[in-house]
């Protein structure tokens, strides 16, 4: 069996050898050395299978000598036989990521409220008469100029008719005064009547002429309320909200409606203060529901304040128009914003150690060289890095501790994806 040198170390009496570093098995003395990993410190990737054999230094001191009778036994029994050699094992196979120019995306995520660009509240605007039927229902699509709900008219009614017959009386007194008037025409200073009955006569004239044009516009001021008895939307939408219910007595204040003009919806983002100066009218979105539909967006108004509380202002993003964008509900945005390109690597071939960031790179032999590099921004599975490679170089990806300076690697061959990775971990 194979001789413990560890062991040998521990058990032997004072006077026996020690040892260190690195050693060889050399079998019967005359054959081939071959690497092995008797227990010991040093380089032993390829380990030996316990045979008769004989461990000794290679290349290093040793303190004390062995004693001759032990050394001439082991020679003995190490010439009994001779291992079976092993062949070496083939190169590991790796996952290679191609170094090169990209235009790395950068931005950030935020997320907020979907809301209408602009809200529009319907009230009427007769208070204390009953409301007799509502026409529409919420989510319902109107047009400028649609009822929405009509009051009753019962007692408009009568105040109309009353205002028309007062109007009808005052007319008639009109006539009356009109042609009095008439008749007294051109008899001034003539000594018929008396210039005082004769301006009495016109005044009477002009005044019922007067009443009439107040009974007229009483009367419009009450069929002006009648129309006002339909509750009309001002612009087309979707009904958000509707407060009202066949029966209620209508009030001016009390909101029946609520309309999303154009049936607009958009996001109201929540942005960090520190985001808010990289943001400009017009920049890109990518807005995901609750649901996990994606939309693409554009900046369209941010907020001139901040909240001093949470610290975070607010960026309003425009949406395609689509029935399904509900207002009320949450979504997340993610703000793009394009860079220039810049020497990038996948996240995954850059490792980590004490000393930093490094990348296990490959020459044209498909040999491991390694190499720290130093990295930037990252954005979409892809890192910027800013020195230690150029762009064209293949490196590693995963696998960091298998893998060695100076080892041949196979790369394993697989269709290439966006990220300039070929292959999949053969680690």
């Amino acid at each position: 069996m194979a001789f413990d040198a560890n062991r040998a170390d521990r058990s032997a009496n004072p006077g026996s050898w020690q040892y260190s570093g690195r050693f060889s098995c050399a079998w019967g003395g005359m054959g081939p050395r071959s690497p092995c990993r008797c227990v010991g410190r040093g380089d032993h990737r390829s380990p030996c299978r316990p045979s008769p054999g004989l461990c000794f230094l290679q290349g290093k001191t040793v303190t004390n000598k062995v004693s001759l009778p032990a050394l001439i036994g082991l020679t003995l029994l190490a010439a009994c036989s001779e291992p079976k050699r092993r062949d070496a094992p083939p190169p590991p196979t790796v996952t290679v990521a191609s170094v090169a120019y990209r235009s790395l995306e950068g931005g950030f995520t935020a997320s907020g409220r979907l809301v209408p660009r602009e809200e529009v509240a319907i009230a009427p605007e007769l208070s204390n008469y009953r409301i007799m039927s509502v026409m529409v229902e919420e989510d319902a699509d109107v047009h400028a100029g649609q009822v929405l709900a009509v009051l009753d008219d019962g007692l408009l009614r009568s105040q109309i008719a009353q205002a028309r017959a007062t109007l009808v009386q005052q007319e008639v007194q009109a006539d009356r005064a009109r042609a009095e008037a008439k008749r007294v025409s051109g008899l001034d200073d003539s000594g018929v009547i008396s210039q005082e009955a004769i301006d009495q006569r016109r005044i009477s004239d002009r005044s019922a002429a007067a009443a009439v044009n107040v009974a007229k516009a009483q009367l419009q001021d009450l069929l002006t309320r009648q129309a006002r008895l339909a509750v009309r939307t001002p612009v087309g939408g979707r009904i958000l909200q509707r407060s009202v219910r066949p029966g209620d007595a209508s009030s001016s204040g009390q909101v029946m409606f609520t309309i999303a003009r154009d049936n607009l919806i958009e996001l109201a983002a929540e942005v960090p203060e520190a985001s808010m100066g990289s943001l400009t009218i017009g920049d890109p979105v990518e807005v995901t529901l609750a649901d996990g539909a994606r939309l693409v967006g554009q900046v369209r108004l941010l907020g001139a304040r901040v909240d001093e509380r949470t610290g975070l202002s607010t960026a309003r993003v425009t949406l395609p128009v689509q029935r399904y964008l509900r207002a009320g509900g949450f979504a997340r945005a993610q703000f793009v914003k394009p860079s220039a390109r810049v020497t990038t690597v996948a996240e995954a071939a850059v490792h980590y150690d004490a000393d930093g960031a490094y990348m296990l790179l490959l020459d044209q032999n498909d040999t491991v060289h390694r190499a720290g590099v130093r990295t930037g921004r990252r954005a979409g599975g892809m890192v910027e890095v800013t020195s230690g490679v150029v762009p064209g170089t293949r490196a590693v990806m995963g696998g960091s501790a298998f893998v060695l300076e100076g080892d041949k690697v196979r790369i394993a061959k697989a269709r290439a994806d966006r990220s300039g990775t070929a292959g999949r971990p053969g680690l």
